[in-house]
């Protein structure tokens, strides 16, 4: 999954970054509240941690623009306010959670957690299920009754993204942008050399779900149902 940080303070955003790819999700940061906006409207992540006080546009107004623009992904506000009208304001702006600075870092991973797992298709106990398959994000397994393999970090990335959004054809873009992020130069062709090792795997499992290719469009998974 991946996770926008949208905080002014370079080495407090680092940290976050750093603390969120140790615990297995992949990160952006952006450093003022327009480039925030900017990037949490593309659609592609699946959680905002997004500070209060930026420049060029506060949080609470971006979280409201965020709304206004129709996106319901989940916002973790972080501030250094912690007055009741402040949180209130928060949370009537759209926010899913607020935590106040300092916090403790088990803390933050620990509401992120919640927040992902408001996905549909995620199990309590941090784990996809679609048909015979099971994607286990502790060991980035992926098994089928007793069969099993273990996936690389991108393997992982692509097939929780197709599980996620399996009832929907995810184009070649949106993955390049959800997996590889903004800044990288992966073109195309990584893709499909993913999709490649994953549909090997998929027969190695001796699965019924496949990754079906939708010419000009992009992927999606069938025989999940």
């Amino acid at each position: 999954m991946r996770v926008l940080v949208v905080e002014d303070e370079a080495r407090l955003a680092g940290t976050l970054r750093d603390l969120l790819e140790m615990d297995g999700y992949a990160a952006d940061v952006c450093h003022d509240g327009e480039a925030g906006l900017d990037n949490a409207l593309s659609g592609i992540y699946d959680v905002v941690l997004l500070d209060v006080m930026l420049p060029k546009m506060d949080g609470f107004t971006v979280l409201r623009k965020l709304r206004q623009g129709g996106s319901a992904v989940p916002v973790l506000m972080l501030t250094a306010r912690s007055e009741l009208s402040d949180r209130v304001e928060g949370l009537d702006s759209g926010a899913d959670y607020y935590l106040t600075k300092p916090f403790e870092p088990k803390e933050l991973l620990a509401c992120v957690r919640a927040l992902t797992r408001r996905q549909p298709e995620l199990r309590g106990d941090g784990a996809l299920s679609c048909g015979d398959l099971r994607l286990e994000k502790s060991s980035f397994t992926l098994s089928c009754g007793e069969r099993s393999v273990r996936l690389s970090r991108k393997e992982f990335d692509i097939m929780e993204q197709l599980m996620i959004n399996r009832r929907q054809i995810l184009a070649k873009e949106t993955l390049l942008l959800k997996i590889w992020g903004y800044e990288s130069d992966a073109e195309d062709n990584n893709v499909e050399v993913y999709i490649s090792f994953l549909r090997k795997k998929l027969s190695h499992l001796r699965s019924q779900v496949k990754i079906k290719t939708i010419r000009m469009v992009g992927y999606c998974l069938e025989g999940g149902e």
